[in-house]
């Protein structure tokens, strides 16, 4: 009898195809390359590359944890990421090789989370602030891989500080601002020490969110919650100006970005997004964009940009004429269910909240968008003759939809007191089977429902979500470990684990034909993955 091999010996890693979502709720985190091709930004554990004209992306694997800023040397050459870990342990700041799409290092010295990360312009250092538990700023050498110096980020009577930008034109300055505190740091490399100049604001209280630094270092600007903007001088550590003095931009001046052109892009916490220019500061050009924006990302001198928002949109805007395309969008809440019409791989359904959406599976293109205001859906399924999706709500509606156009079919009233939770269809598309939040179940048969098996599926938390192929020789699991797990049937081993997922998955599916095996999960990300087996 042979010795039992620890079950990760045997176990390949499954092939992560392509993901849908955006974390919109990092400040800054969608960012463009100077390559002026992709698109950077973080998901979960993941830092995604996305290729702007083609559906191509590319996926740095490495943080145990979520990212919480992103950041790319003016070269083009390296990117930081930082993550949030759990509180007292070490926050791991990664740096990245952007040709190779390889982890290069790992800094260690935060604790907590890493609240903003900058480039000096020449790639020298990496400055790191971090998050509330941790207070402290850190300068490290690039060349070294190591840190230089350190020090607390804000003095003893303020709060802290969340953002960091470097100067554009020299490798020993940068700035840190955050609650009631404005910074501008010198290196003093020989000495291996930092020393921070406190900004002189008079009598104005602002809390910051945003910054930038003007192309020849002569100002920069910080938006704050007030919804206002404050130009700095850095030499003398004075106000130059602030503005607007009346209609000041509700929710916070979010996300701001200096143009080499002259002038200043801004977007607010109520998705407004806006061209304006010091002292006045009154709106030149604007647009309303769905949720907060949290990044503004310029291509090139910004002729063109991105903006992200908290909803989880990405925009392209160009400049000129000021409208926005939305280029990208995903779940911006838990994911609830996944589903394949019979036969066909083409495209899929996912819910969340209040939303349907239909999506293009090869390119990950929302086709069509349901939206029930103020609902929950919790299931769906699409009818076999693929000419209705069927919906389960909270309201204890059972709702139909149109698959092409997403017009409202039918609704089948109060079919369960407590909501309906779960909902499937039978194959002569004549009946609708649903459970409810009471736990009793419209309509079910099964055969005699012995146990056959048991197997341990998962050693840390539920299993959530669970599909099996048509020949019925492989099956799928996902659940709170955040794992996607191919079993083979007949042994009742796992033979492929996808890592991808940073939050719980919620459902599962093998697309019809056996090509992908699509995942939902709880932080509302979609990952498609490479099923491992020929059919």
């Amino acid at each position: 009898m042979d010795t039992q091999t620890s079950p990760e010996a045997d176990v390949a890693e499954l092939e992560l195809e392509a993901v849908i979502g955006f974390n919109g709720h990092v400040p800054g985190g969608l960012k463009c390359h100077p390559d002026q091709e992709h698109l950077i930004y973080p998901l979960g554990c993941t830092v995604l590359i996305q290729s702007i004209n083609t559906n191509e992306q590319n996926f740095l694997h490495g943080h145990g944890n979520n990212v919480s800023c992103v950041t790319i040397s003016k070269s083009g050459v390296y990117i930081a990421s930082g993550q949030v870990t759990f509180m007292g342990f070490k926050a791991d700041i990664i740096l990245w090789d952007y040709k190779k799409r390889e982890l290069l290092a790992r800094l260690s010295l935060h604790k907590g989370k890493i609240e903003a990360l900058a480039f000096s312009p020449n790639d020298l250092y990496l400055v790191s602030l971090g998050g509330p538990d941790d207070g402290s700023v850190v300068v490290w050498s690039i060349a070294e891989r190591d840190a230089i110096c350190g020090s607390p980020a804000a003095g003893l009577n303020v709060g802290n500080a969340t953002t960091v930008i470097f100067s554009r034109c020299q490798d020993e300055m940068f700035v840190t601002a955050g609650n009631g505190t404005i910074r501008v740091w010198e290196l003093d490399l020989p000495n291996r020490k930092i020393w921070p100049t406190e900004c002189q604001t008079g009598q104005m209280k602002r809390i910051v969110m945003s910054t930038t630094m003007s192309d020849d270092d002569s100002f920069f600007y910080l938006g704050t919650t007030t919804g206002d903007i404050l130009k700095m001088n850095p030499k003398t550590k004075l106000l130059t100006d602030t503005g607007p003095l009346k209609d000041k931009f509700s929710l916070g001046v979010s996300a701001v970005k200096s143009l080499k052109m002259g002038g200043l892009l801004l977007g607010s916490g109520a998705g407004l997004l806006v061209f304006c220019k010091s002292p006045s500061y009154k709106i030149i050009k604007k647009i309303q964009l769905q949720g907060g924006i949290t990044s503004i990302a310029l291509r090139g001198e910004g002729h063109q940009f991105f903006v992200g928002t908290e909803q989880s949109h990405i925009y392209r805007v160009n400049f000129t004429d000021f409208k926005e395309t939305l280029i990208a969008t995903c779940h911006f809440e838990a994911v609830q269910d996944i589903v394949f019409p019979f036969g066909t791989a083409e495209l899929f359904a996912t819910c969340a909240k209040k939303d349907i959406r239909v999506w293009h599976t090869l390119s990950n293109r929302e086709l069509l968008r349901i939206t029930v205001p103020n609902m929950t859906c919790h299931g769906i399924d699409f009818m076999r003759d693929g000419k209705s999706i069927i919906s389960a709500w909270d309201d204890g509606k059972i709702r139909a939809f149109a698959p092409e156009t997403g017009r409202l079919m039918y609704v089948i009233d109060s079919a369960h007191r407590i909501g309906v939770t779960a909902i499937a269809t039978t194959s002569d598309c004549k009946r609708v089977i649903s459970g409810g939040g009471e736990g009793e179940i419209a309509y079910w048969e099964v055969f005699d429902g012995s146990v056959i098996r048991e197997l341990e599926g998962s050693l840390s938390g539920s299993i959530n979500g669970m599909d099996i192929t048509v020949e019925g020789v492989h099956f799928v699991t996902g659940g709170n470990d955040h794992l996607v797990k191919v079993w083979d049937y007949n042994e009742g081993e796992v033979t492929h684990v996808g890592v991808g997922h940073s939050g719980h998955i919620t459902r599962i599916r093998i697309s019809p034909g056996n090509q992908y095996i699509v995942s939902v999960s709880a932080d509302g990300a979609i990952l498609r993955w490479k099923y491992p087996y020929t059919s």
